[in-house]
């Protein structure tokens, strides 16, 4: 059996080390070709792993780190300077080969420059691209990007959708990906200076390009890649999650309120369960950095140790299915912004 090694940064999100460390053992029990390498605090993550069976815990290294990059830091210079946080370790082992693969519920922009800094961009890629599984409607859709590349270049949208396209179709076994642009409107006349350049290489590229989508079509799942700048994808990614916890909050209010409407979720539990399951961030895994030469996986920063577990599964997807190397191949045969 092939091992894949996935280095796992402990200390990073709002519930670590706890959830990561535990979130990656569970990992660790279904997929028994994973090896974990988790970086951190060495006393406090081994008391944590105390409880594990010794045939799961034999699988899981510990390498101890001395520093952490916290959220509010500024990530370049946390990157350049923190040379022993467990965030920069992970990515290093990543660099020199010793794992394939690393995970962070850190901070987001300090994810993105080690990914640039310390891992590599990708030759032919200008700038990296968060892509994100969503559930919707219809099917699933990846949208990108949200928040690695705040202001854009028509090339770097060029280059987003043929990494997202390569992605969908490989990793996510789309047989033809539809890709299409974030726009104010589906006319070919909207969009600004950026979103219309982007248009025109995409028009002239082998991509599956389907022209523009508006933001209340992403949650119908029309397209299978949806491509736009960090900015505006970060705010779609958060107002799509507000939105459903704040339903979910009304809903609970309004039972309170009324016997009736208590009465009734009694019968509605299941089908409102089955909903929120299948909106549920934790179930689907990391984000995964598009652009650089290692797999690395952003896992949101409230993660648990479900979202854990599912961020560990879907870099081995990755790593399994050769992404990267995908990724490559589809720059090394493809034409160059399109053209």
């Amino acid at each position: 059996m092939k091992k894949i090694t996935i280095a796992v940064d402990a200390m990073g999100g709002d519930n670590a080390p706890d959830a990561v460390c535990l979130g990656a053992v569970d990992a660790c029990r279904d997929f028994p070709d994973i090896e974990v390498i988790l970086t951190g605090d060495e006393g406090r993550i081994r008391s944590i792993l105390v409880p594990v069976p010794s045939d799961v815990r034999s699988r899981i290294r510990v390498v101890h780190t001395t520093e952490v990059i916290g959220m509010d830091e500024h990530p370049a210079v946390a990157i350049r300077k923190k040379h022993n946080s467990s965030l920069r370790v992970a990515m290093e082992m990543v660099r020199s080969g010793e794992a394939q693969g690393c995970i962070s519920a850190g901070n987001t922009g300090a994810i993105v420059a080690g990914g640039v800094l310390v891992v590599g961009r990708l030759p032919g890629i200008d700038r990296p691209a968060l892509a994100t599984l969503l559930p919707t409607i219809e099917k699933w859709s990846l949208l990108l990007d949200v928040g690695a590349t705040v202001r854009c270049k028509p090339e770097n949208l060029y280059q987003f959708a043929l990494m997202g396209s390569v992605y969908s179709r490989k990793i996510l076994k789309v047989a033809e990906p539809e890709v299409r642009l974030l726009s104010n409107g589906t006319e070919e006349i909207k969009g600004d200076e950026c979103v219309a350049g982007a248009r025109a290489l995409l028009m002239r590229s082998a991509l599956n390009f389907q022209g523009y989508t508006e933001g209340n079509d992403i949650v119908w799942g029309r397209s299978d890649v949806v491509v736009c700048d960090g900015f505006m994808g970060n705010v779609a990614l958060k107002l799509s999650e507000g939105i459903m916890q704040g339903l979910k909050s009304l809903l609970t209010e309004e039972v309170r309120k009324s016997l009736l409407a208590k009465a009734g979720m009694v019968f509605l539990a299941p089908t409102v369960k089955s909903l929120w399951t299948r909106f549920n961030y934790e179930k689907y895994g990391g984000t995964p950095l598009l652009g650089v030469k290692g797999v690395v996986l952003k896992a949101h920063g409230r993660s648990k140790e479900p979202a854990i577990a599912a961020a560990v599964s879907a870099a081995r997807r990755f790593i399994e299915e050769d992404g990267i190397g995908q990724i490559q191949a589809e720059l090394d045969t493809g034409p160059a912004h399109g053209e």
